[in-house]
């Protein structure tokens, strides 16, 4: 045993033969001292200032403590911590959606117009859009435990004096703050990319893409009853109510970055005795940690994809506008099923069939990672980017198509039936939630390392883009042929032709994908990067099946390389041939920075290791 290691307690300590070199002796009888799971003497010596190694000090790396880390967790474990995920966001997007419901109380209450009502939810979707992004870095730094907790704790908040407000632009001061305190998905999806190895994030990922847009349907239908039977004030109360519980909820998850878990680890080490700090204590305080600098360009890169880069500009921009129509539909509702003489209640109980949309589009994409799974024999790295849009050209056909039936079904009775607009809109849900998974998917199948940034630029245009529909919304209902039968149909009609304008990238991007990836520095590192390794994995294939092993038998028995070498884990037989293959590009992060940028990605985590890697 190395000098200068005291022995640790007997509950906490294991000893095994030590079949390498823990010490660098090579001595087949040295025993290795184990805490905790954790080979002290195999970790790596820390490096100094000059660059020599100081032999006083050991690092614990995520491949040495990688049993401690959320990949580790035991799978009900993981699904347990994900459905208190599912309820924070579920009651975060029900905040964004609800406010839709207060806005005629308000008007009644405050003397002012129903436009200027709804510049409280228009301020809070355009906050929560930069929100997302301000949040995402400090979670890498400080947890992701502590920035929900926060966020929610400020969210709530917001919400009493929201609710106490004696003028509207209380209202709007407030709101403008709980957006900005939202940290949304740019947080739980990157929890996800903490517990889960990238090739097998795909059902986790839906699982939070799917309570993200059920938020904005749980929304309308608690608000119906709330607008029906209850004081608008009510609306700030049951959020605050909600958020609570989430929050509480919450309280009782496991921190799940690797970095603070890791953290945690070394100070349980040196209480034992043992010299080991985490990466993250080795780079010093949190304040010199912190390079708001570097940070701010970090922050900036989403905007700089958005807008340089035409694979993430129109798919975002799809992405942005289908989000949309769901904010203008919880206004276009309410003139819609008028006619039929809906209520409050059974308006926002309308809403029910855009989330049987969602749920059946979840259900498909269950399917398809199945099949694709199958298909690639669980080597789902190595598929070409634009299979990921295959599902996509069906399921978006049905934007403009539920947009044009929901357009028809407008006029009312007595020739149409009240069920007729919301199975249209459940076509126009399947397309919504189809729309976010697969622009996400194809964008961090592109950019590889960059896309943290790539699908930042997307979340960015969801909110974004839900916040300035929130101001057009009734006027354009209301406004365009007025006074005619067609009042109703004609806004919805030309949605519908803007929607299959909208989708047409979609199809342009699967057939002619590869030459507008070449166009791009950054894909087309990637993808360069991928073309130099197809020789290595050819031999990796050969060398597996002359051990009589193919691809498909082999069981990942290490998670380092994979996670360090790839974007996504393929099977053991791969490993080494993909190893490195996110390497030498210009890196995101550099040391002594904010690691990582803001992002929706659900793996933008994982970007971030492979970056620093």
């Amino acid at each position: 045993m190395a000098s200068g290691v005291r022995s640790a307690p007997k509950e906490l300590v294991a000893s095994v033969r030590d079949l390498g070199s823990a010490a660098g002796s090579g001595d087949p009888e040295k025993e290795a001292v184990v805490v905790n799971g954790i080979e002290v003497e195999s970790l790596p010596f820390a490096t100094r200032a000059d660059g020599t190694q100081d032999p006083s000090r050991r690092v614990l790396t995520e491949e040495k403590g990688y049993k401690h880390l959320g990949f580790a967790f035991a799978e009900r474990r993981k699904w347990l911590v994900l459905t208190s995920i599912f309820i924070v966001q579920i009651s975060m997007n029900f905040n964004a959606a609800i406010y839709a419901n207060a806005v005629p109380g308000m008007k009644t209450t405050f003397g002012i117009s129903a436009s200027k009502a709804r510049l409280g939810q228009f301020i809070f979707l355009v906050m929560y859009a930069f929100g997302c992004e301000l949040w995402a870095p400090w979670s890498e730094e400080l947890g992701r435990y502590c920035v929900l907790q926060w966020s929610l704790g400020l969210v709530n908040l917001w919400q009493i004096p929201c609710a106490l407000a004696p003028s509207f632009w209380m209202v709007f001061a407030f709101r403008a703050l709980g957006g900005l305190s939202s940290a949304g998905g740019s947080v739980t999806l990157g929890m996800v990319a903490d517990m889960w190895e990238p090739a097998d994030q795909q059902y986790a990922v839906a699982f939070v893409v799917l309570s993200s847009v059920a938020g904005s349907v749980v929304a309308p239908i608690a608000g119906g009853f709330i607008t029906q039977y209850l004081a608008w004030t009510w609306v700030f109360w049951i959020s605050l109510i909600f958020g609570v519980v989430a929050q509480v909820i919450h309280a009782f998850t496991p921190e799940t970055r690797a970095s603070v878990m890791l953290a945690k680890q070394a100070k349980l080490l040196r209480k034992q005795g043992y010299e080991v700090y985490a990466e993250q204590e080795l780079a010093g305080p949190f304040r010199k940690r912190i390079d708001f600098k570097e940070a701010f360009k970090l922050m900036w890169r989403p905007y700089q994809f958005l807008l340089t880069e035409p694979i993430v500009g129109f798919l975002s921009l799809l992405s942005g506008f289908s989000d949309a129509l769901i904010f203008v539909g919880l206004e276009s509702f309410g003139l819609v099923l008028a006619k039929w003489n809906f209520d409050h209640v059974q308006v926002g109980l309308a809403f029910i069939g855009l989330m049987v949309g969602y749920v059946i589009a979840y259900a498909l994409y269950m399917w398809d990672y199945k099949k694709q799974r199958a298909i690639m024999q669980g080597d789902t790295a190595n598929m070409a980017p634009e299979r990921r849009l295959r599902l996509l050209l069906w399921l978006v056909a049905l934007e403009p198509i539920g947009l044009f039936g929901f357009a028809w079904t407008s006029l009312g009775p007595p020739a149409v039936h009240w069920i007729a607009p919301l199975i249209f809109t459940a076509l126009i849900g399947i397309a919504n939630f189809a729309i976010y998974m697969a622009t996400i998917d194809y964008i961090v199948a592109a950019y590889g390392p960059y896309s943290a940034s790539a699908t930042g630029g997307n979340g960015f245009c969801r909110d974004f883009l839900a916040g300035v529909a929130a101001l057009y919304a009734t006027p354009f209902y209301t406004s365009v042929a007025k006074g005619t039968r067609w009042q109703l149909t004609v806004p919805s009609l030309i949605l519908s032709a803007i929607a299959l304008v909208g989708t047409l990238p979609v199809y342009y991007f699967y057939v002619r994908g590869e030459d507008a990836r070449n166009k791009s520095k950054y894909a087309k590192q990637l993808a360069d990067a991928r073309a130099e390794k197809r020789d290595e994995r050819q031999e990796a294939i050969t060398r597996a099946s002359s051990r009589n092993t193919t691809p498909a038998q082999s069981r990942r028995t290490t998670p380092t390389t994979s996670r360090r070498g790839s974007l996504e884990v393929a099977p053991m037989v791969y490993q080494r041939s993909l190893a490195g293959k996110a390497r030498g590009y210009e890196t995101p992060t550099r040391a002594g920075s904010v690691k990582g940028m803001a992002t929706v990605s659900e793996s933008a985590e994982m970007v971030r290791r492979e970056s620093a890697a």
